[in-house]
């Protein structure tokens, strides 16, 4: 008998207690520490679930289509410069209201942690700023002497805010600010009483041809800075008396870091997939022009050569190899298509700027 006293105990009284190893109180530090763990698991997974539905890149939409649904349908405001600034509109919409919205300024997970989507975002910014600046000094005006937009004047600085600020003021409520600039003077150009104006010519098409050049020519020697390189110094070449403020080696070793290949991929992907829009859009609105000079073909080839730079990746991480080694290198890869893309947008550029 003693010894199951020992082993279960009894009170004064006479009543059976439990020993410590059932006591009630270490159940609920236990039920709490595994709560505890169930909770924390679900939060980890929820955010690693939701990182990946936010880092896939949105599609293509149909440029027509979507100018049409902007002007309600009613094809009579499909006037020249509609659907090329209905474009523009959307592709603000998109990096502002796409699935976890505008991420580059988050400083929570999973938009902290995420660098893929908000490099793509960066790249469709700087082809919108491109754009907005474009419009409000060529497109909307006939010559240097006439008056910019009241519209564009708004929209073009608004989109040149910094791009990572999320506080007093917020980067989305700034670029939202030059969204509506945009849809306003979209509007405009619908109405007959507005003095809006979109001058679909040759030698604006062609200025803004050499915006693309530029930024097409920049991403391509970036990407192709992922392998080991040296590059000769050209910066003088072809005029003997030019000069530069500071003296350069002649030639430069030139390597992207590898914490940067990624960034720089993704970025160029952002870009040519907002600058094929634009140029679907471009085919619309400068069709006569595009026709007269027989260079219709010329700016279908600029498109077929950026859907190639929105090709599905396969592959779980981009890849760096070497060479003609055994490993792909995503980025060479891009920059074969832009350097395509850019040799087309050259050659429209001079057929355009023929007589």
């Amino acid at each position: 008998m003693s010894f199951f006293r020992t082993i279960i105990g009894t009170s004064k009284t006479g009543a059976v207690k439990v020993a410590s190893l059932y006591k009630p109180s270490n159940w609920r530090e236990k039920g709490k520490l595994w709560a505890t763990g169930v909770i924390l698991f679900t939060i980890v997974m929820a955010i690693l679930f939701l990182g990946i539905y936010w880092s896939r890149t949105p599609g293509s939409f149909n440029v027509s289509e979507i100018a049409l649904e902007q002007a309600n349908g009613d094809e009579t405001k499909l006037v020249p410069g509609y659907v090329t600034t209905s474009s523009v509109v959307e592709l603000a919409n998109t990096i502002l209201n796409k699935p976890g919205g505008y991420l580059t300024n988050d400083i929570l997970p999973p938009g902290l942690y995420l660098d893929n989507i908000p490099n793509w975002e960066f790249g469709v910014l700087v082809n919108i700023r491109d754009m907005t600046q474009v419009l409000r000094n060529d497109y909307s005006r006939s010559q240097t002497q006439s008056v910019e937009d009241k519209d564009l004047i708004i929209a073009d600085p608004q989109f040149h805010y910094d791009n990572d600020q999320w506080i007093l003021p917020s980067t989305e409520s700034e670029y939202k600010k030059g969204l509506e600039a945009l849809i306003s003077y979209r509007d405009r150009l619908a109405d007959p009483s507005s003095r809006a104006q979109f001058y679909a010519r040759a030698d604006n098409l062609t200025d803004y041809l050499g915006y693309v050049e530029k930024r097409l020519g920049s991403l391509a020697q970036r990407l192709a800075a992922s392998v080991a390189d040296s590059r000769l110094n050209i910066d003088l070449a072809g005029e003997s008396t030019a000069q530069q403020s500071t003296p350069t080696p002649e030639r430069t070793a030139v390597k992207t870091s590898w914490f940067q290949i990624d960034d720089n991929f993704f970025e160029a992907r952002g870009y040519t997939w907002a600058l094929l829009h634009i140029f679907k859009a471009t085919a619309i609105d400068f069709e006569g022009v595009l026709k007269k000079k027989n260079a219709v073909v010329s700016l279908n080839q600029i498109i077929e050569e950026l859907e190639s730079t929105q090709d599905a990746i396969w592959s779980p991480i981009i890849l760096n190899g070497t060479g003609f080694g055994f490993v792909a290198n995503h980025s060479l890869v891009m920059a074969s298509y832009i350097s395509r893309a850019n040799a087309a947008v050259i050659d429209l550029r001079r057929l355009l700027q023929q007589g």
